[in-house]
């Protein structure tokens, strides 16, 4: 025979899912009233970690190269590395 009523253990999972509900829907606010919502402190939260490319200054073609032959001097006497960096 099928028993309608359910078993103490049914009534107890369900009481508690209902309780669980309850507990979350009793955290949510409906009020309007405030200036921002939700999605826009996550629109404001994403605008604020955007790169920002950096903007550097003209140079003249002779700055330029300037900057360039110093860079390749850098490099040519930076010391002997046979490595890579990485260690094992």
């Amino acid at each position: 025979m099928n028993n309608p009523r359910p078993g103490p253990d049914e009534f107890d999972e369900e009481e508690l899912i209902r309780s669980e509900f309850d507990s979350i829907v009793s955290g949510l606010s409906l009020d309007e009233s405030a200036p921002t919502t939700y999605l826009d402190e996550l629109d404001a939260i994403e605008d604020s970690h955007r790169f920002i490319p950096p903007n550097p200054p003209q140079q003249s073609p002779r700055a330029m190269w300037r900057a360039i032959k110093r860079a390749v001097n850098r490099w040519f006497h930076r010391g002997y590395h046979e490595d890579d960096g990485a260690m094992l």
